[in-house]
């Protein structure tokens, strides 16, 4: 077996939780293939415990801290070098340091980083096969929060879309392959950097349906005589604070007029103020961090997605099909998900739409309900396995090296 570098932003571990889904995956598919040393960044006490389940699949690790408020100080010197805020977040000597030891120490030839982000700590080894997992295009993403936050967080988000743009045009070029969580994102990535079109390529996400059986037995987590609604995600992400904000405020008060006893939990780690306040709406809980969703989910009369803004595939929504669950949406949220619109997930375009197709679903008989569901299933597992979604990283670690003369550094942020 040969050696390779994995870069990643968080302790890919517990495997069930946000981007930690994906890492973990990824880890999991190259340990099969090769000696994994893996450098990460731990930004919660709270995964501390879980560092050996991760060493157990590597050859080696490093795991360097960060403190998320002395970080986002730090990216003040970003603006005054116009730099991107994103690279600063995550640039540290010591995991600088230590990339350029284990590649000297192992003669690592092929590297892959997760996220823009970990790409920066690539741009020294040119001779290497370096893949870097956008997942997302971030920059557009800042570019989006920009036109729905108010100044002065506008202006920063809008100036983060375009330094962090610049940079990931330059990683693009200069990498072997640039992987994108779906055909839209690789769509959208070709338009913002046309130049790198040969470079980049579909990554689809998975979803473990082994572990998110719906045949499995749960313990009931909801009080009894209510229709749950549920919503899972991390709170401190914007775009699910917003989506949750949102459905609490406009949508929800317009189902329980017609159905009093409908609920919405909003479940997932590091609420924000403003989703705690969520809470005091009549209806409403907030759970913060559980140690399973799957009885969440599993409970739930309807799972919802109701983003206005969101980039790639949602996770949150394919495990909610895996554990057959009804799954009503927006657009954004269907976004890069082959399921079809009102046989395998519900589909609103609008709150009024959301009202009323939440009213309808409610009041459809058990079996139907259930059908919806069991079709989801039956999507996720054709379409969406782990093994399948990664298997072309192989072809891309192990293709021939590119011909000489094209560019092969990166340089700036």
């Amino acid at each position: 077996m040969d050696d390779l570098l994995l870069l990643v932003p968080r302790l890919p571990f517990p495997p069930n939780k946000g981007d930690k889904i994906r890492t973990w995956q990824l880890l999991l598919f190259l340990a099969r293939r090769y000696r994994v040393h893996l450098g990460a960044f731990i930004d919660d006490n709270a995964d501390i415990p879980h560092i050996p389940q991760v060493e157990a699949s590597c050859t080696s690790a490093h795991f360097e801290r960060l403190r998320p408020g002395l970080a986002r100080m730090r990216c003040a010197g970003a603006v005054l070098h116009n730099e991107s805020l994103s690279l600063h977040y995550y640039r540290r000597p010591a995991m600088s340091k230590w990339v350029r030891k284990t590649v000297s120490q192992h003669g690592i030839a092929r590297m892959v980083a997760f996220s823009s982000p970990m790409g920066q700590y690539l741009a020294d080894y040119p001779a290497a096969r370096r893949v870097v997992d956008f997942c997302d295009v971030d920059s557009d993403k800042w570019r989006q929060f920009a036109e729905r936050r108010r100044w002065p967080a506008s202006l920063m988000y809008r100036y983060e879309a375009g330094r962090l743009l610049r940079y990931e045009q330059k990683m693009a070029m200069a990498c072997d392959a640039a992987l994108f969580i779906s055909k839209a994102e690789v769509n959208l990535f070709r338009r913002l950097a046309p130049e790198a079109a040969g470079r980049t390529h579909v990554l689809c996400s998975g979803v473990d349906t082994a572990f998110l059986s719906p045949k499995r037995a749960y313990d009931n987590p909801y009080p009894q005589g209510t229709q749950p609604l549920v919503f899972c995600g991390a709170m401190d992400y914007w775009p699910n604070a917003d989506a949750v904000t949102w459905f609490a405020q406009q949508i929800l008060p317009g189902v329980r007029s017609k159905h009093p006893e409908v609920t919405f939990w909003i479940v997932g780690a590091r609420p924000t103020p403003q989703v705690k306040a969520l809470a005091a709406l009549p209806g409403v809980s907030v759970t913060a961090a559980v140690p399973d969703v799957r009885p969440y989910i599993a409970h739930a009369a309807i799972s919802v997605a109701p983003m206005r803004v969101a980039r790639g595939v949602q996770t949150k929504v394919l495990e909610a099909m895996a554990m057959a669950k009804p799954v009503i949406l927006t657009p954004p949220a269907l976004e890069g998900i082959d399921a079809e619109s009102g046989m395998e997930v519900l589909l609103a375009h609008s709150a009024d739409e959301f009202v009323g197709m939440l009213r309808a679903a409610l009041e459809l008989p058990p079996a139907s309900l259930a059908a919806i569901g069991r079709a989801a299933r039956r999507r996720a597992e054709m379409s969406y396995g782990w093994q399948a979604r990664l298997s072309s990283l192989t072809e891309l670690l192990e293709d021939q090296w590119k011909a000489d003369g094209i560019a092969r550094t990166w340089s700036g942020a």
